[in-house]
């Protein structure tokens, strides 16, 4: 009795199945690629993002576990609780997928996905969120701005023509290379991270002097002579010094734990109410 429960302990951790065969094909991998896009579609907070996962590499598992058991246990493991960036997870994707086809014990490939999850995350939101999003809103918002409603389908393309090329070929790189591809992105996804906030920092910046517009209509005396507060001191101190201080206010109160929601509608209150005052 002690050896059977033993020999199930040991068994517990492998496939039954252990011949390696490569089943998957490239259609495979674009059709995982494909529905990889929906996998925030099933996001909650008992296990993030491992409903999406799952789903994503579903067919792969199919196609590697003709054993139905070997199924169960492959569709168990990979519904483990899971958040990474989603336009950067295709990379670990891939890699789980490689190594479901070489049978790997699933505790290793749960490792690795888990020890994956924080250099994806870091490299992906800081280039996709403090790079390319504002980058490619600031093009679609200044063709808006000028009367063009196709700035917004301008922003969509080019948002789209960097993220898609990316999203599919991290997922062949991580198939196709296998742990080499996560352990270069893990060596360098502190340096990648940081370079990306850097410049995320510059055009968020960039941004801030040409669309925030804040300006006072304020008039101060001097002797027989009237100065504009704004033309003849804030701008001669410093250009655009009212946008700089209210981004920094917001950004203070963001920090704070205000929410967004509550500052857009009391800036647009205060702009509203400073333009009948005669103030903005």
């Amino acid at each position: 009795m002690m050896n059977c429960k033993t020999n199930i302990n040991m068994n517990a951790d492998s496939y039954q199945d252990k011949s390696v065969n490569k089943v998957i094909t490239k259609n495979d991998l674009w059709k995982i690629g494909f529905r990889g896009l929906l996998m925030e579609g099933n996001f909650n907070y008992n296990r993030m993002q491992a409903g999406g996962f799952c789903y994503s590499i579903s067919p792969a598992l199919r196609k590697i576990h003709t054993d139905p058991e070997d199924l169960k246990r492959a569709l168990k493991n990979n519904l483990q609780f899971y958040n990474a960036n989603p336009k950067l997870f295709t990379l670990p994707l891939g890699l789980a997928i490689a190594m479901e086809e070489s049978k790997e014990k699933p505790s290793t490939i749960a490792s690795v996905k888990a020890a994956t999850m924080g250099s994806v995350s870091g490299v992906g939101d800081a280039l996709d969120h403090s790079v390319m999003l504002p980058l490619t809103l600031a093009i679609g918002s200044s063709i808006a701005l000028q009367g063009n409603p196709l700035g917004v389908l301008v922003f969509f393309i080019l948002y789209q023509a960097y993220r898609i090329p990316m999203y599919f070929w991290l997922l062949f790189l991580g198939y196709n290379a296998g742990v080499s591809a996560l352990e270069r992105l893990s060596d360098h996804a502190e340096k990648l991270g940081r370079a990306a906030n850097i410049v995320g920092l510059g055009v968020i910046g960039s941004m801030v002097a040409k669309y925030v517009k804040v300006e006072t209509v304020i008039e101060l005396e001097a002797g027989e002579t009237m100065i504009s507060l704004q033309e003849g001191m804030l701008d001669k101190l410093i250009p655009n010094l009212l946008p700089m201080l209210l981004v920094w206010l917001m950004y203070y109160l963001v920090k704070k734990g205000k929410s967004p929601t509550a500052l857009i509608f009391g800036t647009l209150f205060v702009g509203v109410g400073g333009h009948l005052l005669g103030i903005l």
